[in-house]
């Protein structure tokens, strides 16, 4: 099969290339620089270069494909600018579900999110959960609004669109907000310990997802990728037994978190906070839960994310390998 996939140079996009590599897969990677796409080049992929925001550069290379993987997506958290969101989140997928389904592509895995749940106050919901704000980041609000107006509206109208909804993404290598916390606590840095909790995957368990997707999911319905339910506070423990490295005694209380988050708002507007202060970090680190149930996709797609004891120590000791 031939492949196109967006977001390839991201933290699951290389995990599933590599994946779709070794299965023998023809592998196209829209890039916006060739360069971020040199260490997939090597692999044998095809990089074509594209923008989410210039439909035109979408169109032609969906032509060959039988199937797309959309993943790419603008994620981060304690941004100032907003309107960079909605452009990549919600313009971005429009533009290249638009593209796929003008060009005829067979099947399309789109990568939404299940921070579209909002905080789940401690209970765990499954894919029929619709929450309706109010949004505690840029992130949340706007994977909502790919997934609720953009994605299933195209695929109740004939797009065959399957969606798997990531939960907590974890893995040697990553760059976002959970490798920083995990990397601080390595460094024996973290000052305190975030009261957040939600469902936790291994980057290539979740990537496997995508492809079950791809090849057994059933169009117009999400699928959690979430594996095991944990707060931060477990998975630091976890840690300790691996590592034998103690966690911080200090959990950040949930009021002063949210107060912090509050008063920090207004300043957050005139000047650039850094990302542990943002009002957006204090609010989600203040007691949030994203909890989702991946029955669904353990049952239709057979999908089998591993202990979070294996990936926790193999992520935890090859970070702990590159510090060295």
């Amino acid at each position: 099969m031939r492949y196109l996939v967006t977001g390839a140079t991201g933290f699951i996009g290389r995990s599933l290339v590599r994946q779709l590599v070794s299965a023998g897969h023809d592998v196209v990677a829209l890039v916006r620089d060739h360069r971020r796409g040199l260490e997939l080049g090597e692999l044998g992929v095809d990089l074509v270069k594209a923008n989410l925001l210039e439909p035109d550069s979408l169109r032609p290379p969906m032509e060959d494909a039988d199937g797309l993987f959309h993943l790419a997506a603008w994620y981060k958290v304690g941004a100032r600018d907003s309107a960079a969101a909605h452009r990549t989140n919600v313009q971005g997928t429009r533009h290249v579900l638009e593209a796929a389904g003008d060009a005829g592509v067979g099947r399309i895995v789109y990568t939404s999110s299940i921070v579209v749940f909002g905080d789940t106050g401690g209970r765990t919901v499954d894919h029929t959960h619709r929450h309706a704000g109010p949004w505690l980041s840029e992130y949340e609000r706007t994977k909502w609004e790919a997934h609720h107006e953009v994605a299933l509206p195209m695929a109740a109208a004939g797009l065959p669109l399957v969606i798997v909804q990531p939960g907590i993404v974890y893995g040697p290598g990553d760059q976002s907000n959970v490798g920083d916390v995990l990397r601080d606590y390595l460094r024996r840095r973290l000052p305190m310990i975030p009261v957040q909790g939600g469902c936790w995957a291994h980057v290539d368990d979740i990537a496997r997802g995508h492809l079950l997707a791809m090849e057994r999911g059933r169009v117009g319905e999400s699928y959690v990728l979430a594996g095991e339910t944990r707060m931060w506070g477990e998975v630091l423990r976890l840690a300790h037994q691996i590592t034998g490295i103690r966690p911080p005694r200090l959990t950040l209380p949930p009021v002063l978190a949210r107060l912090s988050s509050t008063l920090l708002r207004p300043l957050s507007a005139l000047v650039s906070l850094p990302q542990m202060y943002h009002p957006e970090t204090l609010r989600i680190a203040g007691g949030v839960t994203y909890f989702a149930d991946d029955s669904r996709s353990r049952g239709e797609l057979r999908w089998r994310p591993r202990p979070l004891r294996d990936g926790l120590a193999e992520t935890l000791n090859a970070e702990l390998a590159a510090m060295a």
